[in-house]
């Protein structure tokens, strides 16, 4: 009995000398390791996200938002009851709960999204639940409450919340702002027992637009029963103020919902309006008839004896419409649209100085608009002429221009000779957007008198008389373009850019608009397809602009 006393003592000794040993070595050797341990599992860092820059019209209406919420995700091996977890958490999210369930009862992962971005109007009641298993990850949604306008200008995001295409994209660093980081210590029941923020949350910066809302919107409708009429490849509309440059509708067809970009091919994210190169046909006889007007070639008054075709060089060029010999002035050449008559002119100027004109047109280069990914367009230079380059050049064909291009031309006309970058973005942080400053590229005379040329488009015998805005007088230029075959090379016999670009009032414009239509069906004239839209846009515009008949 002793001896077993004895050996039990001595056990009990060897397991205390154990113990303490460990205890040392717990106390002394392994503080250092065992201290970071409890400080990682009673404090929690957390990213605090944060909210992009909100983008609002002119007068503040908004564009896009963010709000919070959060990605939601699970963690199989902690859900309890799966099927019934399941049916919850899809009834409060609104999502698939055959989905849920097959994410809940994985085996292969510890880690499963079931929803990503979710408005925190809409993981609130869930959270409240405190499901084991459920994990809530603060993030920013992007919204835009307009849905479909502005898309292509206003962009979207992804689901990490960096912009995608458009000012979203373009304006990234301005947009994003910088998010925080919080520290949580919790007690042994998980409780918060301290919060700090060691890196604070800065929201990004808002954009305040040139864009009318309300322009932009019915601008799109416009565009859309356009599509739904001649089903174009695509089409886009530009809405400007010709005296500032600034734009008050960009508009694209097919529409393009922001918030929904499922299934939408990339080409319908593009924004036509920048992007989209093309012959312009004859709205270009205006830059033709311009510079011949400022060198003195011609006046509006002078006047020409015209054949019904003219050679040029190995070129026989006709009109768009048969006609026999006709007596015409410059101003009645480009109200009807005269491929002999402006060609007739061009050849009296001569291509150096036609070329000059071209370039101090903007043409063959960015115009500097304050909107991502813009076109150049292709100018080819007097040494490249061919023999038959001043008989196609002038009437708009062999030279690649953009919308935007053609719009501040035009826009340079319209506000008395000054060329003028474009521009979209009004307000960065609250704070004006200093303007763009133009240079003069004709006198404010030769101005009116192209004005009043212009105007002829619309009287009788011009290729637009038919579109008409009661108590408006207007001015523009129709155009319609052969587009070149792809296989074989020359110029195609069913496909064309039809196009108006035009302003009001016609003596002292204040709005300036053009329409292009890449491939209507059924009809190709810029006067059938794209003057009437023109027309629908400008007596919406007009009075909503408090522009003055």
């Amino acid at each position: 009995m002793d001896r077993r006393i004895s050996m039990l003592l001595g056990l009990f000794a060897m397991l205390l000398a154990i113990a303490g040993a460990r205890a040392f070595q717990l106390a002394t050797l392994s503080s250092d390791k065992l201290a970071q341990a409890a400080d990682t599992q009673s404090e929690a860092t957390d990213n605090i996200p944060a909210p992009r820059g909100t983008i609002t019209d002119r007068h503040g209406k908004v564009l896009a938002a963010s709000v919070a919420a959060d990605d939601v995700s699970v963690t199989p091996y902690l859900i309890e009851n799966p099927p019934k977890t399941a049916r919850i958490v899809a009834g409060d999210l609104g999502i698939s709960e055959v989905d849920v369930l097959k994410a809940m009862t994985r085996t292969d992962t510890g880690f499963v999204y079931l929803a990503r971005g979710v408005p925190g109007t809409k993981t609130a009641k869930l959270k409240k639940r405190k499901l084991p298993g459920l994990n809530f990850d603060p993030t920013m949604l992007r919204e835009y409450p307009r849905q479909w306008v502005a898309t292509q200008v206003v962009g979207s995001t992804n689901l990490e919340g960096k912009g995608l295409f458009g000012l979203e994209y373009a304006r990234e660093k301005q947009l994003r702002g910088r998010a925080g980081v919080r520290k949580i210590t919790r007690d042994a029941t998980g409780e918060a027992v301290e919060v700090q923020d060691p890196t604070t949350t800065k929201p990004g910066t808002s954009l305040q637009l040139t864009l009318d809302a309300a322009i932009q919107d019915k601008t799109e409708q416009i565009m859309s029963e356009l599509g739904a009429e001649y089903s174009p490849k695509s089409a886009s509309a530009i809405v400007m103020d010709p005296g500032t440059g600034k734009l008050l509708a960009v508009a694209n067809w097919p529409r393009v919902d922001a918030g929904n970009l499922k299934g939408t091919p990339y080409s319908a994210m593009v924004d036509q309006a920048t992007n989209f190169t093309f012959e312009p046909g004859s709205t270009f006889k205006a830059f033709t008839m311009a510079g011949a007007l400022q060198d003195g070639t011609v006046t509006p008054d002078t006047s020409f004896n015209l054949a019904p075709t003219i050679q040029v060089a190995d070129r026989e060029i006709g009109e768009a419409h048969e006609r026999g010999w006709e007596t015409m002035t410059t101003s009645q050449i480009l109200a009807q649209s005269s491929n002999v008559g402006t060609i007739t002119i061009a050849e009296r100027m001569g291509k150096t100085r036609f070329a000059a004109w071209v370039k101090k047109f903007g043409f063959g280069k960015e115009t500097g608009v304050d909107l991502p990914g813009e076109e150049q367009g292709m100018v080819i230079p007097p040494s490249q002429y061919s023999g038959s380059s001043i008989g196609n050049l002038p009437i708009g064909q062999g030279l690649l221009v953009t919308p935007m291009q053609l719009a501040q031309g035009y826009a340079a006309i319209a506000n008395g000779g000054i060329l003028r970058p474009p521009h979209v973005v009004d307000r960065v942080g609250g704070r004006p957007v200093r303007e763009p400053r133009g240079h003069r590229v004709i006198t404010p005379q030769t101005a009116a008198s192209l004005r009043e040329m212009l105007a002829g488009v619309f009287q009788a015998g011009g290729t637009a008389a038919a579109v008409q805005v009661p108590g408006y007088s207007l001015a523009g230029k129709t155009g319609t373009a052969n587009k070149i075959d792809p296989k074989t090379g020359s110029y195609s016999k069913d496909k064309y850019v039809a196009s108006f670009i035009g302003f009001a009032p016609a003596a002292a414009p204040k709005l300036l608009i053009s329409v292009i239509v890449d491939e209507p069906k059924g009809d190709i004239y810029g006067g059938d397809v794209a003057a009437p839209a023109f027309g629908k846009i400008a007596d919406f515009a007009l009075p909503a602009l408090r522009i003055s008949p």
